[in-house]
């Protein structure tokens, strides 16, 4: 039984590996719509509060909504560009109307959509969730070398501060025993935070400028207007999130050692939805399950809820104490970086340990797997390689998540003999 000090520190410990993924949505949506730094704080406090807000239900669970799973949820980085296409060509007021409507649309779907687990075997599962793993190394690596796009990427500094992260984290699960071992990643992040500032990377600027307290306001950008076309590009992204996050379940299940039922992710998925609905109403963002998070859970084998209730309350904190918030992106990306590289690559290691239970010597088991993997990690890789076809088109495919799961899927049920059943889902997660 894990102590209160001990749940929230793990809590936090989550919150960190999430924090990065979660407030790029806010930043990269505010600057391309041009934002005032106020509106800006508000987007990225409302987006923490809701984050935490909606993983607190999705952890609870009751009869209808929750997975009860230790699931965090955070924005979906599939609804940056659509948000910003409708709110550029309307208004954000627009977006939201979008967002609420869509977020009802996934409340009211999930159960159909259960209906369709049934097509998601082991083979299927394995390929899903090496293919969450395997999609997010690109990520890390970027951040490893500073950020995409940021002025130093590549330089030394940021790829020796990553390796440091990384080693300390090796270090500790090697070494260490208990709890400190359950907290390496947390360990890592923080000596490789106070190697940057000692190279004169952390700047506290931001802490300095943020205000104390920030309160979510209900429609903010004001009340929700409704576009047709809006509400459907809204569906299809979260159509998307739907097939990512049921990975992401069934990645959780792996990282947990339990069998994921048809109803945990019926009801996550209605969790989801009324996080959607939640987000729209504070003017945040729709919501999913965040595959970050499941490499910290294999990694450090602790698989108490109430880490996760933990990380909620801290997010909820967060989004009410910007200063606060504002600490934890002094994080360099490279140290985020470094942390990123054992946790997802956990994440592809689950992933190979499912696959490891399918007969491979089978030629449809290995098409399966071979083509799903290489269609999903090819989109994530090349993603412009779509750039030509029309925007739902590219929603879609550019999601090597979505492309891999749904390639594994088609194949499971076409590459049948005549004589031969589609595998369904079997006894694993």
């Amino acid at each position: 039984m894990l102590s209160k000090q001990r749940v929230i520190t793990l809590g936090f410990q989550h919150v960190l590996a999430m924090y990065a993924g979660a407030v790029i949505v806010p930043l990269i949506v505010g600057g391309a719509l041009k934002l005032s730094s106020e509106q800006m704080a508000y987007l990225i406090a409302a987006d923490l509060f809701t984050c935490g807000i909606a993983t607190i239900l999705q952890v609870m669970g009751s009869k209808y909504f929750g997975s009860r799973l230790p699931v965090v949820l955070g924005c979906t980085f599939t609804a940056v560009g659509p948000i910003i296409a409708i709110a550029s060509t309307s208004n954000l007021a627009t977006a939201y109307g979008a967002i609420i409507l869509s977020g009802l649309f996934v409340v009211l779907a999930a159960p159909l959509y259960g209906k369709l687990l049934r097509f998601f075997p082991t083979v299927v599962t394995g390929s899903v969730v090496t293919i969450i793993g395997l999609s997010l190394i690109p990520v890390a690596m970027n951040n490893a070398a500073g950020g995409q796009g940021s002025p130093d990427f590549g330089m030394p500094r940021n790829l020796l501060l990553a390796l440091v992260t990384l080693i300390v984290i090796l270090l500790v699960n090697r070494f260490a025993k208990g709890f400190i071992r359950a907290i390496s990643v947390l360990v890592g992040l923080a000596v490789g935070t106070v190697a940057g500032y000692f190279m004169g990377i952390v700047q506290f600027s931001s802490v300095t400028d943020a205000s104390w307290v920030s309160i979510a306001q209900p429609f903010y950008f004001g009340m929700p207007e409704i576009s047709l076309t809006a509400i459907f590009t809204m569906i299809l992204v979260n159509i998307v999130s739907m097939v990512e996050s049921t990975g992401v379940y069934l990645a959780v299940g792996k990282a947990t050692d339990q069998k994921v039922e048809q109803k945990q992710i019926v009801n996550g998925l209605r969790s989801e939805g009324l996080a959607i609905m939640l987000g729209g109403f504070f003017n945040a963002f729709p919501y999913t399950a965040f595959s970050q998070n499941v490499g910290l859970i294999a990694l450090t084998r602790v698989k108490s809820r109430d880490v996760i209730f933990a990380a909620g309350g801290i997010m909820v904190l967060l989004g009410l104490l910007p200063k606060l918030a504002a600490l934890t992106t002094v994080i360099p990306n490279a140290v985020l970086g470094g942390a990123m590289i054992v946790m997802f690559g956990s994440v592809a290691a689950s992933g190979i340990s499912i696959l490891s239970e399918v007969d491979l010597r089978q030629e449809r088991n290995l098409l399966i797997a071979a083509c799903s993997i290489a269609v999903g990690l090819g989109s994530a890789v090349l993603p412009q390689m779509f750039d030509q076809l029309p925007d739902f088109a590219k929603m879609l495919l550019q999601n090597g998540i979505v492309t891999g799961s749904l390639t594994a899927i088609g194949l499971n049920l076409f590459i049948t003999k005549p004589n031969e059943e589609p595998a369904v889902a079997e006894s694993h997660p």
